[in-house]
This record gives structure tokens, C-alpha cells and sequence, in this order.
């Protein structure tokens, strides 16, 4: 079984060389108050995509991360590539700003079986349809807000299994650890834990060891209604996870 080599060195401000250096980035903005490190996001990706109102998150916030800056030159440089969703939330105003800066605008709003997030996905699978293997997506604005949407965007990393999918908010980061690897997670310690979790989703799992936490599993049953790792520490510089079933992988984040 092949090991999954996993690192948050987009949250520095270069991406040095090792893990997560051959990955090529998109960044996903969502209708939730943008975390103060998204323009280190934005830095970093080559496609940024508005997920319906969160191109308001981009007009309204961005420029008040900048307040010695006019907020017309932030909104300028902070142009979003896409905007895509089913148009339900986004300001007319704002969408006939990033219209006329030359933002492609992707109304879908025929489709209301699957949410934004989940339609963002797939117009980047398909920009990066030859790259799919270093894709990793960035979701800002992921957490927080409405409980019933964030178990929508968590629904979106297992529905989208194959591709590197990172859930981030101002404080916590979360993806999902398919079972068809082991994985190799490096801690970013200036930017990342101690706090950490893993979580079963979906079906339990019925076996999952680990090194490099406080409290290490070793061939553990976890579920629901019984025993999962939460409130864990992280103790080394590589976290290790082997399991039998799909996990959830979540890291506090410090104040960048």
C-alpha cells in the first residue's frame, strides 16, 4: 500500500522543498468570514474560484485585511478567476464588478442537487483534468457558521475521495485520510497543533494505529457512539495513520 505524503506548507509564506512542494494549488472561497491567512492561499494557488457568495467575502473582507490600502486597489489585485453556484446568494453589485474586471462567471443555478462547494470541485477537476494526481484544493470560509454546511463541505472531501481536498477556517483544518493508503502527515509546528483528531466517516473503523500523537492507536476500533481520537496531541514532527476505513484528519491551527 502506497503511503500519502501530506503537509500544510501553504500556510508558509514560501513552500520549501519536500512535502508538498511538487502540489499544484486551487483555492476555493466559500460564503463564511475568510481566515486572516487567505491571502497567503491566494499567493500560493494558481486558480482561485468564488463559490457564489463568497465572491461577497472576497469584496467585503479582503480589503479590510489590507486597511492601509484602498479597498478599490485590494479588489483589484484580489480578482477571482471564477465565480461559480447557483447565484442564490451573491450580490448583484459584486458580480457585476468581478463581471466587468473580466471574472468567468458560471451560473449553474439549474442544478440544486449538489451545493456550491461541490460544483467548485468539479469545475477544477476538469480545469486540472491532467494534473489530478498533485492537485490539492483549498477551501477557505469551510467552517464555522451553519452546522448543516459544514457537514455539506465535509460531505464534498468524501464524495471527492481521490482529489486532495483541505477544509480550512481561521482556526481548524480538516481532510480526509482515504483507507487506500497509509499516510505521512508533517507537522508544520509554527503554523499547526498541538490539538488534533481522527475520525471515522462514513463506516467505523475497525483497525487504525498511528505514531507521533500523545495518545497513539494501535489497531483501535473507532465509531461513533463508542471510542474516536478527539482532543489528541500532537507529539512528533510526522504523524503517521494507518486504517481500515476512510478517517477524517483535523489540526488546530495557530494565529498566523
Amino acid at each position: 500500500m502506497d503511503a500519502m505524503i501530506h503537509s500544510s506548507s501553504f500556510l508558509l509564506p514560501e513552500i520549501p522543498s519536500g512535502a508538498g512542494a511538487g502540489l499544484k494549488y486551487a483555492l476555493v472561497l466559500l460564503n463564511q468570514r475568510l481566515p486572516k491567512f487567505t491571502p497567503l492561499l491566494w499567493k500560493h494557488a494558481q486558480l482561485r474560484v468564488c463559490a457564489d457568495g463568497g465572491a461577497n467575502r472576497v469584496y467585503d473582507d479582503m480589503p479590510l485585511l489590507f486597511p492601509h490600502e484602498t479597498p478599490s486597489d485590494v479588489r483589484i489585485r484580489y480578482k477571482p478567476d471564477v465565480i461559480k453556484g447557483d447565484m442564490d446568494s451573491i450580490r448583484m453589485e459584486v458580480l457585476e464588478f468581478y463581471k466587468n474586471m473580466g471574472t468567468k462567471i458560471v451560473d449553474e443555478s439549474h442544478d440544486q442537487d449538489t451545493t456550491d462547494l461541490h460544483k467548485c470541485v468539479v469545475f477544477i477537476r476538469d480545469f486540472h483534468a491532467d494534473m489530478e494526481d498533485t492537485l490539492c484544493i483549498l477551501v477557505a470560509g469551510a467552517l464555522g457558521g451553519r452546522f448543516d454546511h459544514e457537514i455539506g463541505n465535509i460531505n464534498v472531501i468524501c464524495h471527492f475521495s481521490t482529489i486532495r481536498i483541505i477544509l480550512l477556517s481561521e482556526d481548524s483544518l480538516i481532510q480526509l485520510l482515504p483507507s487506500a493508503h497509509h499516510h505521512e502527515i508533517h507537522i508544520q509546528s509554527s503554523v499547526e497543533g498541538p490539538h488534533c483528531g481522527l475520525i471515522p466517516i462514513g463506516t467505523p473503523s475497525g483497525s487504525t494505529t498511528t505514531t507521533g500523537l500523545q495518545w497513539d492507536l494501535t489497531n483501535t476500533e473507532m465509531r461513533f457512539g463508542g471510542l474516536i481520537s478527539t482532543s489528541n496531541i500532537v507529539r512528533g514532527e510526522i504523524v503517521t495513520v494507518q486504517s481500515n476505513s476512510d478517517l477524517l484528519w483535523t489540526v488546530s491551527l495557530k494565529k498566523l
